[in-house]
């Protein structure tokens, strides 16, 4: 018999993730592509077993994660780097690789059992990144449901990571060539404010960044401020 799953995924990138799984003949996999279709009615007319969310940055509604399973992948080491941006703060911390760390959600911010943990490497742009990742999240999804993976409390001093806003990517207090690297790759995936400079009348954000030996190169679009 097969097992029903939702996939709740805005960004066009789980596309792909989508595709993934509905090749399985052991799962009937639904889509949620908007918060507002994350509602108690909808669920109870498909009845999952599952629900993943593999970049979800809304509250999960209480009555929805006590009624169903919804599993979070959340790209740190948890406890470690719980919270928002995790990503972006693994990089500007230094971090060259982390690990997907897929958790029960429960009252708590990334405080719930943990069912899996892949490694992740962290080059590249954060889009990069994103793509990276979801190959790897199809194969937890498939390993959780297979195998009836029973998730374990969380071991380890946690740290909480806060979110980033966009105006903490601004480049000028930086002092190295790597340093912005980091911040413009960070930031240069779908639905980011890009890494920027502004002066009095004009804006610059950077995409696109290419480090070499001895410069840093990257595409910049620039408007005049309203």
């Amino acid at each position: 018999m097969k097992k029903v799953i939702i996939l709740a995924a805005e960004q066009s990138r789980f596309d792909q993730l989508e595709a993934l799984l509905g090749e399985k003949d052991y799962l009937d996999c639904h889509r949620i592509r908007q918060p507002d279709q994350l509602t108690a009615d909808k669920l109870s007319v498909i009845n999952p077993d599952y629900i993943f969310f593999p970049h979800w940055s809304l509250k999960i509604p209480r009555e929805i994660h006590k009624t169903y399973s919804c599993i979070i992948f959340h790209m740190t080491d948890l406890p470690y780097g719980r919270g928002g941006s995790p990503l972006q703060n693994l990089i500007v911390r230094g971090h060259r690789e982390t690990v997907i760390s897929a958790f029960k959600c429960d009252e708590g911010i990334d405080t719930g059992p943990v069912y899996l943990k892949n490694k992740l490497s962290l080059s590249g742009t954060a889009e990069e990144i994103f793509n990276r990742a979801i190959p790897i999240i199809a194969e937890m999804i498939e390993e959780i449901v297979v195998n009836d993976i029973v998730p374990l409390p969380q071991q380890g001093k946690p740290q909480v990571f806060m979110r980033r806003k966009p105006e903490d990517g601004e480049l000028s207090r930086l002092d190295s060539i790597h340093q912005i690297y980091d911040y413009i790759r960070m930031l240069d995936a779908e639905g980011y404010p890009r890494a920027f400079l502004e002066t009095n009348d004009f804006i610059f954000e950077f995409e696109n960044a290419r480090l070499t030996e001895s410069e840093l190169l990257a595409d910049v679009k620039i408007t005049r401020k309203n």
